[in-house]
Order: C-alpha cells, then sequence, then structure tokens
C-alpha cells in the first residue's frame, strides 16, 4: 500500500478501525494508473456489525435525548475537522478519482460548510403548535428515525458524503455510509476527521464494497430506516423495490441528461462559459452536466464555431497541474464507455465538432484521457441525445421558438437540471417553470448552495436534499393531541354511568 496516499488498509466499523472480510479494493490514480492503495472491502458480516453498533449508540439516551443545540457542536467539531485537513483531502480525492486539487479542495471546504449549514439549520429547527379543532391542543413534532444507511457515487464522494451524513446526524440518527468500490479512500479519511472530532462510537461507519454485495445487506436489512443513495437510474430503481417491500422512505439522486438553451439575446460570453463550465468541467463525470445543448436557429452557425474553437484551447493534463481544466477520467473502462457513446454518435450520422478521440502525446498515454467533444447533426431521438454519457461528451442541436425548445428538452426521461441563457427575464421565467427538471439555473450553470433543495424529476430521482428541510428528510413526524377540557369522553358516559 502506498502510505503516501493512504494511511490504513482498515475500514471504521462501528467506531473501531477493523480488516473488512470482503473483496479486495484497488484504488488506482487515474493519470498514471499507478496504485494509490488496496483495502479489504466489506461482507454483509460486516454490514450487520456496524449496524449492530449503529442501534446501540442510536438509542442510547445520551445521543438520542441530546439538545439540539450540542448536538450542532459535534457538527461543528467534524467541519473544523475537514477544514484542518482539507489538503490532505484533496490529495486523496485527487489520487481517487483523478479530479484536478483545484476542484477537489472545493469539494472538501464544501463539504465543511455542509456540517456547519446543518448545525446552524438544526438550532433552529421547530415543531409546531398546529391549528385546534377542539378543545385540545394539538403539535407537530419530529423524531429520529434510528438507524439510515446513505450510498454515495465516485464522482464526488466528501460532499456526496457530507451531504447524507451532517443531516443524519442532526436528526439524531446513526449512519453508515457505503461508498463507491471505484473511489473508497475518502470517506475512510472523513471517518478519521469524524473519529478525532469525539463523535459518540457507532453513530458513524464506513463501508467500501461492491453494490451487490454492501449495497444489498444495508437496503434489505431490516434495522435501517432510511437510505439515501445516488447513483445510476437503474440502481436507483432497485433501491426503490427493495425499500418498497420495507416501505422503508428513500431519497434518490439519479442519472440526467440536462438540457443547456441559448436564446438569440444570450450574451455570447456568459453563454459560452457557462456551457464549457456545465459540460466539460468535472470532464463531465457529472449527474448535472449539461449534455445537450439546443441554440436558437438565427445564431447557431455563430455561436456554434465560437464554443468549438474554446472547446479546442480547453487544457486537457495532469490533476496537479494548476492550469489543467479537463482531467483524466476515472477508469478505464468508463472511458471505453465513453468512447463507445462517440462511436455509436459517429454511426447515427452525427459529425465530430471538436475532441472524439484521446490526446496525442506521452503525457497522455498511462492516463484515462479524452478529449472534449462536441458533436452536431444529430437530432433529439438520436441516442447520444437519449443516453447519459457521463462524459466530456456534448450534442448540439438547433431550435426555432419557446415551444419548440420547450417541447424537446422536455422529451427526456430524465428531468434533474438545465440552464438558460437569455436577456428577457420574462422568458427566463416562462422557459424555467416549463423545464420539467428539479434545479434551473438561468445565465449561469453548476452553482450551488447548501441552503437551496435539490433533486430529480421523472427517471432522475425522488425526494430532496440540502436545505433546512434536508435534516427533516431524515426524520418521523409525530402528531401529539393534549386534552384540554378534563372531562370523560362524552361516548363512554352513558356505559360508566349505567
Amino acid at each position: 500500500m502506498n502510505q503516501a496516499v493512504a494511511d490504513t488498509d482498515r475500514l471504521f466499523i462501528g467506531g473501531e478501525w477493523r480488516r473488512g472480510r470482503g473483496a479486495e479494493i484497488e484504488s488506482r490514480f487515474p493519470a498514471d494508473g499507478s496504485l494509490n492503495a488496496v483495502v479489504q472491502g466489506a461482507s454483509p458480516e460486516d454490514v450487520d456489525l456496524a449496524v449492530e453498533r449503529a442501534q446501540d449508540a442510536a438509542h442510547d439516551r445520551a445521543w438520542r435525548n441530546l439538545l439540539p443545540h450540542e448536538r450542532a457542536k459535534h457538527l461543528h467539531r467534524i467541519a473544523d475537522g475537514i477544514e484542518r485537513n482539507a489538503d490532505r483531502i484533496s490529495q486523496v480525492q485527487s489520487r481517487d478519482t483523478g479530479k484536478t486539487l483545484r476542484e477537489t479542495r472545493a469539494l472538501a471546504l464544501s463539504a465543511a460548510g455542509t456540517f456547519r449549514f446543518m448545525a446552524a439549520a438544526l438550532e433552529t429547527l421547530e415543531d409546531s403548535l398546529t391549528p385546534s379543532r377542539g378543545n385540545y391542543l394539538t403539535m407537530s413534532v419530529y423524531e429520529p428515525l434510528g438507524v439510515t444507511a446513505g450510498i454515495t457515487p465516485w464522482n464526488s464522494p466528501i460532499a456526496s458524503d457530507a451531504q447524507k451524513v451532517a443531516p443524519a446526524l442532526a436528526a439524531g440518527n446513526a449512519i453508515v455510509i457505503k461508498p463507491s468500490s471505484w473511489s473508497p479512500l475518502v470517506s475512510l479519511e472523513l471517518a478519521r476527521v469524524i473519529e478525532e472530532a469525539g463523535l459518540p462510537r457507532g453513530l458513524f461507519s464506513t463501508l467500501p464494497g461492491a453494490g451487490a454485495v454492501v449495497g444489498d445487506r444495508l437496503t434489505t436489512h431490516p434495522a435501517i430506516r432510511k437510505v439515501s443513495f445516488t447513483g445510476g437510474t437503474k440502481t436507483g430503481r432497485h433501491i426503490a423495490g427493495q425499500a418498497a417491500t420495507k416501505l422503508m422512505p428513500v431519497s434518490l439522486e439519479l442519472g440526467g441528461k440536462s438540457p443547456a438553451i441559448i436564446f438569440e439575446d444570450a450574451d455570447p460570453a456568459v453563454a459560452c462559459a457557462g456551457v464549457l463550465f456545465g459540460i466539460f468541467s468535472s470532464t463531465g463525470q457529472s449527474c448535472i452536466a449539461g449534455s445537450r445543448l439546443f441554440v436558437q436557429r438565427s445564431i447557431y452557425d455563430g455561436f456554434l464555431k465560437k464554443l468549438v474553437e474554446a472547446t479546442e484551447r480547453l487544457r486537457v493534463g495532469h490533476p496537479f497541474d494548476p492550469a489543467t481544466q479537463v482531467a483524466p477520467l476515472i477508469r478505464p473502462r468508463h472511458r471505453d464507455e465513453v468512447e463507445e457513446h462517440v462511436r455509436r454518435a459517429r454511426e447515427d450520422g452525427g459529425a465530430v465538432l471538436a475532441g472524439g478521440a484521446r490526446p496525442a502525446g506521452a503525457e497522455y498515454d498511462a492516463g484515462t484521457y479524452y478529449r472534449p467533444t462536441i458533436i452536431g447533426s444529430l437530432d433529439n431521438k438520436a441516442r447520444l441525445c437519449r443516453d447519459e454519457v457521463f462524459g466530456p461528451v456534448l450534442a448540439v442541436l438547433p431550435f426555432d421558438d419557446e415551444s419548440d425548445v420547450i417541447e424537446q428538452s422536455n422529451d427526456s426521461e430524465y428531468g434533474l437540471a438545465c440552464g438558460i441563457y437569455t436577456a428577457d427575464y420574462r422568458r427566463a421565467w416562462r422557459v424555467a417553470r416549463a423545464i420539467e427538471a428539479g434545479t434551473v439555473w438561468i445565465n449561469t450553470y453548476k452553482q450551488f448552495s447548501i441552503s437551496t433543495p435539490f433533486g430529480g424529476m421523472k427517471d432522475s430521482g425522488l425526494g430532496r436534499e440540502k436545505g433546512r428541510d434536508g435534516i427533516r428528510a431524515w426524520m418521523a413526524q409525530k402528531a401529539l393531541y393534549w386534552d384540554l377540557d378534563g372531562q370523560p369522553h362524552p361516548w363512554s358516559v352513558p356505559a360508566m354511568e349505567a
């Protein structure tokens, strides 16, 4: 194991560092294929142990009855730990995923911000007195679910982990995280921070391993009361079926094929920059990537020329190079899948206007690099415009007017995000409300706030994360009725007086 990358080959199970009993997991650096670490993954028995410890911790009155402001202190300490270790976390995440250091540092600081926001939101959450309908007092209160689980993706692990762990703990639960086998190391770094922050043992575990082994055991375990999953739609459907059998609530943040819409009155510099960032940042490995670009026909040729020229100037390079904009893809197998999407697009009549191949040069040979790619001459029914590529590949299509672009944008099984570029605020409002997507950006793209709920429509998922209500999503609502009359219920009086 490369000690410079990973401090341990053990898993954090029920508050202890233990060797996993599952299959080995290799983490490799996408820039050159070198080995980062070998981790012994989790087994179903490891899941059972983590859940058993989590049950004990979640039901301990010292945690369950802890006042909100006291529970918030734990979240603040975790946030402090992430910030202190941000350089270390970003280095590990870049080695694990191939992302640039600039992006992974931003993700680490975002995770710290998530814990801070949830701590603040926790201290200001209120139960409510509801309007009385009789001589009684009615209340609505929220209580922890107990033991919960989060299943996170490989593309932004520290931020995804935080968006599940922070609200789950704020709500008073225990949580078991299953990170992707493709990026197992960052969640272990988070476990180290959480341990040092003094969170009671058992409230947090992280169990990297195969979804069919660790994920299935978590979602079917009778003690798990909620699962939050971020990943592919196919897996999300599988988890939803398992949850239905248990009558268990789930949050599912799934795939996307998000449109970016450029109207003829848009600022061309703003629109071009937004499109480039929306699809090619993170090497396109983002569920919200703006992978379908609709440009109004009157400006189509001119805008496309500007976009292609800018795309060809994007810097493809090593994740540790500060000048890099497009880093390697996560794994050779994933690059093969991206290349297959481009091959099929050509087969369907698509014209490659930029990219469409691996970059040339010795510095790229050992890594999983792929050039930012733009493909035209397809219609919205083509496979490239229907399927999620999860790579730096953009399909470009013309449109005529509002009704045309709304119809084409919504003609997708997905509904995660959308970008609209226009100088007309009335048009922006109309189109934003008509688009079937959970998030719509206007004259920007991929901007996020932990204070604003996030989720998808249609095959892009169920439920919402983030925001103040993000904590409530990890709680059970309960109604309380307080009698104010003090008299026996009249229905029973005749029998009692007989």
